[in-house]
């Protein structure tokens, strides 16, 4: 288990009770209409264990605990979804670049977009304005350079990820066949290590800011801000193209890209039709879960949902409009800008709701309602 440092003074005990049933509630509340509660946050950016600053990407760790990006405080914290403790992880509070080779908490980071976990536990940072992916070791939490120099550029490909040059890294991801999957937005490309040898090579993208064809190989494709990717169980990619306002699917055996959602025009439309003729605004997270894509489709202000099987697009978070609630109305409750998502397998949805500082939990937003 990774070693962690705690946070200051934690919500009272009836929040903690409040909270704490909500969340081990869920099984009577998925046979019912989906709810929202907050999980952490104030609506006012802060630190401490009922307090966050513009959260940012999120998953549930192999400990069965909720693993988050704190951006504007400049750490990776975790919540226990049991006591309501939020403990550091990695990061200091300092914005910089240092710590290597010491305990994680006590360096420092430079705007952690996302986090993700390997198969042995290990934790992969994306760092955006450092131009790295730092990794916290499972066994001893100390704090490391995985890819990247520290120096923005694009350099490295066939050699070892730590000597290559990165350019605001945004998004990470592991797939089935060990490798960690990077957007490198700022070069318009996808690269990839090997995580048995610690090799970098570019998975896809030419570095040009164009339209990305349907069909296309994606290591000839353009690809115009890959801001985020996920993966499913079976290899399945899934990319969302930030300025290109458009999701795509990745196929693993044949490395070919397919046109998924998003006509590539910035807006707010589609719901309850296919999604290839939908309008996205600067989706910024993807979520995979039981055949269905989750979106944080960010500069609408909402979180949709893909149905894989028949490509209909839905919100199932938001009111397109800017805001902090309220709750427990998933459909009336405004959100600010969100950025993280992360579903299981069931029906529980957690949202990092960025501007509104708060980690929400939608409860029953199962497949059956889509």
């Amino acid at each position: 288990m990774l070693r962690t440092s705690k946070g200051r003074p934690h919500m009272n005990r009836r929040e903690a009770l409040r909270a704490m049933f909500v969340v081990l509630s869920s099984t009577r509340t998925h046979a019912a209409r989906p709810s929202v509660a907050t999980l952490i946050g104030t609506g006012s950016p802060g630190y401490s264990d009922h307090e966050v600053n513009n959260p940012y990407g999120l998953v549930i760790g192999p400990d069965r605990r909720l693993y988050f990006c704190d951006l504007d405080n400049q750490r990776i914290r975790c919540l226990d979804l049991r006591t309501r403790r939020a403990t550091t992880v990695a990061g200091s509070g300092q914005k910089g670049y240092s710590g290597d080779g010491g305990p994680a908490a006590a360096g420092s980071l430079n705007m952690p977009h996302e986090i993700q976990f390997d198969s042995a536990g290990h934790v992969y940072i994306a760092e955006r304005d450092n131009h790295v992916v730092r990794k916290v070791d499972a066994k001893t939490g100390v704090l490391s350079t995985f890819a990247g120099t520290g120096a923005p550029g694009f350099s490295g490909d066939g050699g070892p990820a730590a000597r290559a040059q990165l350019r605001q890294p945004h998004s990470i991801a592991v797939d089935p066949r060990g490798r960690l999957l990077i957007c490198d937005i700022g070069n318009h490309r996808i690269r990839q290590v090997d995580l048995s040898n610690g090799t970098i090579t570019t998975y896809g993208g030419t570095g040009e800011r164009e339209p990305t064809p349907d069909g296309a190989d994606v290591k000839r494709a353009p690809l115009n801000g890959p801001r985020t990717i996920v993966i499913s169980p079976s290899g399945d990619l899934y990319l969302a193209l930030r300025e290109g306002n458009a999701i795509y699917r990745i196929a693993p055996t044949t490395a070919t890209i397919h046109h998924l959602a998003g006509t590539g025009e910035q807006g707010y439309s589609g719901d309850g039709g296919p999604a290839r003729v939908a309008r996205l605004a600067g989706p910024k997270g993807l979520a995979y879960a039981r055949g269905h894509l989750y979106v944080a489709d960010t500069e609408n202000h909402v979180v949709r949902r893909i149905a894989l099987e028949t490509g209909i697009i839905t919100t199932v978070l938001g009111t397109g409009q800017r805001g902090d609630g309220p709750e427990p109305d998933p459909l009336q409750c405004r959100l600010s800008r969100p950025h993280g998502v992360f579903a299981d397998a069931a029906g529980t949805l957690y949202v990092g709701d960025s501007e509104a500082h708060r980690i929400r939990v939608v409860l029953g937003v199962r497949p059956s309602n889509a």
